[in-house]
């Protein structure tokens, strides 16, 4: 084993019963994602670091892109997050698009992160805006849809909720402790921190970026007032509206959550594991200016994003990732002897052409060898064509499932069969 060279630090082999599971996950996020309206798109997996430099924040740019220089001496990264792109996208062609812009993607990212249990530096991730409208109705329906995606996977409001703060209620509220509003940016960063970092590095930090012992005592206090949503107009319309959406029951505001990135303007929203590990599951919010930052016209939109790591986890967690089915098609047919190869080609062909899946085993092998290769892999049914069958233009079916063998003309077996898959 030691002569085999190790993955690249970060990145996950994704094996069959791995794939199953992102696979599944792609299924209900697309289910979900539509039954709002809303259609998938993709962008580049590298873009030119400029798109992110300006709006992403610091430390996404220096710390967590992987950058490289082209040939052409331009930098450009492997795309760490997709909303500047979607911005990008969106500016290019503006004049054709029809707004509101209702638009989903599930791709893959890289962020030169520390490797531990949740968080890689490849990953893929699912984005979901709302382009056009500026509306707290808007916010809350992005909301709703992660609601939507947690009842879908069954994870109930007891495990997961979502907690939602304001970006301009808590500008206002520091602008009242004569926080200026030029090191807002970075307090913003301070108070995404605060359940990373330890109390006492915490209140280091904060006294080290510009406040003093009264607006840091002030800050703190605005971080556990629970009725502050009350002072902002748009909160109030949000959780109106979120109430006739259904599903608030996973909603709470909580004015500690700021979000990171450098771009949101509004409403903000994280998901969150509700037990002692709190774990983060989704993020996102309200932006204001990216479609002019990236040279088109003012253009507001909300959006999240949800890697599929973490969920997985937590959804690992809680028993809810169904169990791994390797077979993909339900019919293992045998292979008897090399005179019937012919056969049995044929014989999977006619099944394929009826829509039903069908694999040959590959090579000579004694039949119960075959026999338990298809227990392993899942297969429903087994189907034999030996001299008997070979005469009479038939062939003996074995269903796995209930242990019944029974011998039809090909053209019954596969009806048969199709009748007990359609009984499923």
């Amino acid at each position: 084993m030691k002569g085999i060279i190790p993955s690249v630090k970060g990145t996950r082999d994704l094996y069959p019963q791995d794939m199953a599971v992102r696979s599944w996950l792609y299924g209900i996020i697309r289910r979900v994602s539509e039954s709002y309206g809303y259609q998938e798109y993709e962008a580049p997996f590298i873009e030119k670091l400029d798109l992110y430099a300006a709006k992403s924040g610091e430390e996404l740019v220096k710390e967590q892109a992987f950058v490289f220089p082209d040939r052409g001496g331009d930098l450009i990264t492997l795309r760490p997050e997709l909303t500047l792109s979607l911005a990008r996208m969106v500016a290019q062609k503006q004049r054709e698009l029809i707004f509101p812009l209702r638009w989903w993607s599930f791709g893959p990212f890289w962020r030169y992160e520390r490797p531990q249990k949740g968080r890689t530096r490849e990953f893929f991730q699912w984005n979901i805006d709302l382009i056009g409208p500026s509306s707290p109705e808007c916010d809350a329906e992005l909301v709703t849809i992660c609601a939507a995606f947690f009842k879908a996977v069954g994870l109930s409001s007891r495990q997961v909720g979502i907690q939602v703060n304001n970006r301009r209620l808590m500008d206002s509220a520091m602008a009242g402790l004569d926080i200026v509003s030029e090191i807002r940016p970075v307090v913003n960063r301070l108070i995404d921190r605060r359940d990373k970092m330890r109390p006492e590095e915490w209140d280091s930090y904060g006294l080290e970026i510009g406040l003093n012992s009264r607006q840091l005592d002030g800050l703190k206090g605005l971080m556990k007032n629970s009725e502050l949503w009350k002072q902002s107009e748009e909160l109030r319309r949000f959780f109106i509206a979120l109430e006739a959406m259904g599903l608030s029951e996973y909603v709470h505001f909580d004015a500690s959550i700021i979000r990171g990135l450098d771009y949101y303007t509004g409403i903000v929203f994280e998901a969150r594991e509700l037990d002692l590990e709190g774990r983060a599951i989704l993020g996102g919010g309200h932006y204001d200016n990216l479609v002019a930052d990236v040279g088109g016209d003012p253009l507001p939109g909300v959006g999240f994003a949800m890697g599929d790591v973490m969920i997985g986890l937590v959804l690992e967690k809680y028993g809810l990732i169904p169990a791994y089915q390797p077979a993909t098609a339900p019919v293992l047919v045998t292979l008897f002897d090399e005179a019937r190869m012919t056969g049995t080609f044929k014989f999977c062909a006619m099944l394929r052409n009826a829509g039903v899946g069908a694999a040959m085993y590959p090579e000579l092998a004694k039949l119960p060898k075959q026999f338990k290769y298809a227990d392993r892999i899942g297969a429903r049914f087994v189907a034999i064509l030996g001299p008997d069958e070979d005469l009479s233009g038939q062939v003996t079916i074995k269903d796995l499932s209930v242990r019944e063998q029974v011998t039809f003309s090909q053209s019954d077996a596969v009806a048969w069969i199709k009748g007990r898959l359609a009984q499923e």
